[in-house]
């Protein structure tokens, strides 16, 4: 390989480094990571994921535009805005994996994850403002009718605009997937949804053909109501994080990594998602005659099978309880039950 292309590589993620973090040890037992912090290792792809979606979305969108500025299409308009703030997302989402790679301090000792929720949060707003910002441009084309020129480019530049955010949509989900980021994830099912909506470009564009000239601000009507689906969607998912909700199958999880640990009975758990990375406190009960040696080889087992079954999880803080505790949680979960 070149070393011009070596320097492309690693600035995309890939070089090296990336290859060092993927080096995990599989050896015998419960998978764990290798000597390469985890976090570093999922926002690295992280980054990687986030420049290939501005890169992608930027030429879409400055193609796109290209294309408004000679057929006047509002629909078009809106949605080539809709993919520029797509693309502007991409600043905040890498400056908080950016964050998300500093390591603790006494101020910040779980580390700044959080502010990838954050970023979530600001994504959340420029989406809003797109919508609104289209919005307004459909309503003006509806009350103030104005021809559509360009027909055929019209269409092409809607194909290119699904492509573009197909292609975004593969990476965020996928890596989002990997690294267990709500807000990468919604960036991407948000950029499969805007593929579908430019596909509609198409169909406004068809429909001036056929002589119906409102279907262009129309179409651009329907991409904003589309769009506020998004915001809605997109929001509920980043508050539950930032509200430290969990999905139920995170528990479901612990659950069933206990279940492989004879003589741990799980009496309470909690968890919640710091970024990407999810804290697990976990208290187990076991037998008051058990010696201690016994029961820290316990959570000691536990806590194997938990990383084993969990490659998301950061941390398990694993406390015991007596056999007594297991009896009163199962009685206050029956009384709450029953009321």
């Amino acid at each position: 390989m070149s070393r011009l292309g070596a320097h492309i590589l690693d600035w995309f993620g890939f070089g090296s480094r990336d290859h060092a973090v993927h080096g995990d040890d599989h050896g015998s037992g419960p998978h764990r990571h290798g000597v390469i912090d985890a976090t570093i290792a999922t926002t690295v792809r992280g980054i990687w994921a986030i420049k290939w979606s501005f890169v992608i979305l930027a030429t879409t969108a400055a193609m796109q535009m290209v294309v408004v500025v000679l057929s006047g299409s509002v629909a078009l308009l809106a949605d080539t805005i809709h993919n520029i703030g797509d693309a502007t997302t991409a600043i905040p989402l890498w400056i908080a994996f950016m964050l998300a790679r500093r390591k603790p301090s006494r101020t910040f000792t779980y580390g700044l994850g959080r502010v990838e929720d954050l970023a979530g949060i600001i994504i959340v707003g420029i989406i809003l403002f797109s919508a609104i910002v289209a919005g307004y441009q459909a309503i003006d084309r509806l009350i103030n009718p104005r021809m559509v020129t360009h027909l055929g480019w019209l269409a092409a530049a809607g194909v290119v605009g699904f492509l573009g955010n197909e292609a975004v949509a593969v990476f965020r989900i996928r890596v989002g997937r990997e690294i267990n980021s709500a807000a990468l994830i919604a960036d991407g099912y948000h950029a499969r949804t805007d593929g579908l909506t430019s596909l509609a470009v198409v169909v406004g564009a068809f429909g001036v053909w056929l002589g119906f000239p409102l279907a262009d601000p129309i179409v651009g009507l329907l991409i904003t109501l589309a769009i506020f689906g998004i915001v809605w969607q997109s929001a509920r998912s980043v508050l539950t994080r930032m509200l430290d909700g969990v999905e139920p199958d995170v528990i479901g999880e612990i659950h069933h990594a206990a279940a492989h640990v004879p003589g741990a009975r799980i009496v309470d758990v909690k968890a919640r998602w710091i970024g990407h990375r999810l804290h697990a406190d976990i208290a187990v009960a076991v037998e008051e005659s058990l010696p201690v040696s016994e029961a820290k080889k316990i959570t000691a087992a536990l806590e194997d099978e938990l990383f084993g079954h969990m490659p998301a999880l950061a941390a398990a803080n694993i406390r015991l309880a007596s056999a007594d505790a297991d009896h009163a949680h199962e009685h206050a979960h029956g009384e709450r039950d029953r009321h």
